[in-house]
């Protein structure tokens, strides 16, 4: 009897070993990638957190920014850690400050909504503006919002015009929705600046 099940035991160890995935850490473009379609924590849950200690190592000690800013996301919002806004919010910050587009448009996003932190449409704009001019989609068009809304300053259109206009948008609602502000936005502009938007950008 011991020695079947011992066998059993060996036998059960041995099951468990096979169904266990190792996962692998992200690359920084996959990252990136799932950040952009706002798929980043879902993937972790999918881990079952198995990454933890990879993601925390990456986002306090090397420092890299799509790396703090998931780590951000994950304390922000309790998944696989313990919640905690403040710190957070915090390695949300380190991610911008590293000029990571993603992170400025979150962080400009909150200012404007006042999630998390109060409502600030002078900061929502400078975090807004600098993700834009990175070619952020979602701050080129939150920032026209803005301006529509009799926000921000008119020497800032011609600039935000120049950004959305010149965006490839492949989403066709999207692209229906950048054009629908354009128009708007171009009603309170004068006429040879918003010509002057339309040039090409030259590289």
């Amino acid at each position: 009897m011991v020695a079947v099940a011992a066998v059993l035991a060996v036998g059960s160890v041995t099951v468990q070993a096979q169904t266990l995935k190792a996962i692998q850490i992200y690359t920084q473009d996959e990252l990136l990638t799932l950040i952009k379609h706002n798929k980043h924590l879902q993937r972790v849950k999918a881990d079952d957190c198995q990454l933890l200690q990879d993601i925390e190592a990456r986002a306090t000690i090397l420092k890299v920014p799509a790396y703090q800013f998931l780590y951000g996301d994950m304390l922000a919002y309790a998944v696989c850690v313990d919640k905690n806004v403040e710190r957070g919010m915090h390695f949300m910050r380190l991610s911008a400050d590293q000029g990571l587009p993603e992170g400025l448009e979150q962080l400009g996003r909150y200012y404007h909504i006042g999630h998390f932190v109060q409502k600030d449409l002078a900061q929502a704009i400078t975090f807004l503006r600098e993700a834009a001019s990175m070619g952020n989609i979602p701050s080129r068009i939150r920032l026209v919002e803005i301006f529509l809304k009799g926000n921000g300053s008119p020497h800032d259109y011609e600039d935000a015009y120049r950004w959305l206009h010149h965006s490839i948008i492949a989403d066709k609602k999207t692209h229906k929705k950048a054009a629908k502000l354009l128009a708007q936005l171009a009603k309170l502009m004068p006429a040879k600046v918003v010509k002057r938007a339309k040039r090409p950008v030259r590289s």
